[in-house]
């Protein structure tokens, strides 16, 4: 089993719409680096976003926000947390095994765009949804910092080597 492998395989059983994204994305795509938590772009749909929060309660997540975590599953709040918040990923933890989900509600690359060249990997019976080399740097342009400078530099060059835009 792989980190993460069970939240993984309830999205897919669950047919959760989603891509991932962030450290384990790199890892995937063939930069290797330390990363420990997921980060996932979700179709923003308010029953999508429901289903993505039951199966990490389902599965022990609790959020660090003094909040119902079943909010996110609403618009109107999901808005205001982006607008007067300033949040941009809502988070998870499993504090026992060391594991932190970041579900990413505000991105530079939507669901809808990072799925048109979502690359997909299979590892076992289970297709993991990864978004392509060229969104994730769109992605990680847009944080300054110091590591996603370096996985960009990393990543352009895969890319380069891989042939693809």
């Amino acid at each position: 089993m792989f980190f993460y492998e069970e939240i993984l395989r309830a999205f897919q059983k669950q047919k959760v719409k989603y891509v991932l994204v962030g450290g384990i994305a790199v890892n995937l795509l063939g930069l290797m680096r330390s990363t420990a938590d997921l980060d996932i772009l979700v179709e923003m749909s308010d029953d999508n976003l429901r289903k993505t929060v039951k199966i990490l309660k389902k599965h022990g997540y609790r959020v660090k926000q003094p909040v119902d975590p079943m909010k996110i599953a609403d618009k109107t709040t999901r808005e205001d947390w982006i607008k007067n918040k300033h949040m941009k990923a809502f988070n998870f933890y499993k504090e026992d095994e060391l594991k932190e989900v970041d579900i990413i509600i505000e991105s530079p690359v939507s669901f809808r765009e990072a799925g048109e060249d979502t690359v997909r990997i299979k590892i076992g019976t289970l297709i993991l949804p990864v978004i392509s080399i060229k969104n994730l740097i769109k992605m990680k342009q847009k944080t300054g910092r110091a590591i996603d400078k370096l996985d960009i530099d990393e990543l352009r060059k895969i890319r380069k080597l891989k042939g693809s835009i």
